[in-house]
């Protein structure tokens, strides 16, 4: 069963227009036009290459857009000088493909790192207590001390996961948030990813590949063809689409 739309303001935190990018002989994006309202899970999906983690890297300005208008929590992206835009990041998570643990950290010095250096760390007591809520969050409080090779590919996701969140961003980014997991525990992520969504209020952007991811998570799904947006709808609309070309996604 898909996601139930959660309660929205109305209020767009993400506005993309005209939203361009060519790499040496390959425009990958060529007119993407999107908006996202506050507190939705938006699912991209499209094939491989076509550009849909270009497209979230070029929200947070990770990779230089060639033209377009990105507007994201009120902000104009695109005009921010660098201290403005690492303030803006600060509100934003990202959640990388390979997770970006740091190997040589346990997992507390991994959760502590991004509140140190973004000057957010108060006591020792207070540290501890947001390393553990953090945690808590994705149900890995024994993994504390633990080293990511002592890890499963699952765990690292959700440690991955609870770094993330323990900047208590506004808007989570997923970049295939499923991949190389087994069934089982892809649906486990997914699960995670809504009970975050509907606990925090979060905005979720979510690149992915896995249609069970899809269907758990999605309020809309956008489809990206071609370098701009084809489509977009519910999981049930575009299942149920006549489209051969979007069929080829759901059979």
């Amino acid at each position: 069963m898909s996601a139930k739309l959660s309660e929205h303001t109305g209020e767009q935190v993400v506005k993309l227009e005209h939203l361009k990018k060519s790499f040496p002989d390959n425009p990958v994006l060529r007119d993407v036009n999107l908006t996202i309202p506050k507190g939705e899970n938006a699912v991209i999906i499209g094939q491989s290459g076509i550009g849909k983690s270009v497209l979230i890297k070029c929200m947070v300005r990770l990779i230089e857009p060639d033209a377009g208008r990105i507007e994201i929590l009120g902000h104009q992206v695109n005009s921010l000088e660098e201290e403005a835009l690492n303030g803006l990041r600060k509100k934003i998570g990202f959640l990388f493909q390979g997770n970006a643990l740091y190997d040589s950290m346990s997992v507390r010095e991994n959760l502590e790192f991004p509140l140190v250096r973004n000057k957010m760390a108060g006591t020792k007591k207070q540290l501890e207590r947001q390393v553990i809520q953090a945690l808590d969050n994705v149900g890995l409080r024994q993994t504390i001390d633990m080293m990511p090779s002592e890890l499963s590919g699952g765990m690292k996701k959700r440690i991955g996961l609870a770094r993330t969140l323990i900047l208590q961003p506004e808007i989570i980014l997923y970049d295939e948030p499923t991949t190389g997991l087994d069934p089982i525990t892809s649906k486990e992520i997914s699960q995670l990813i809504i009970d975050l969504q509907r606990h925090y209020h979060t905005t979720s952007i979510i690149i992915t590949h896995d249609i069970s991811c899809v269907k758990i998570t999605a309020n809309t799904i956008h489809v990206l063809k071609d370098g701009s947006l084809y489509t977009s709808g519910t999981y049930n609309e575009l299942k149920q689409s006549k489209d051969a070309w979007i069929n080829n996604f759901f059979n």
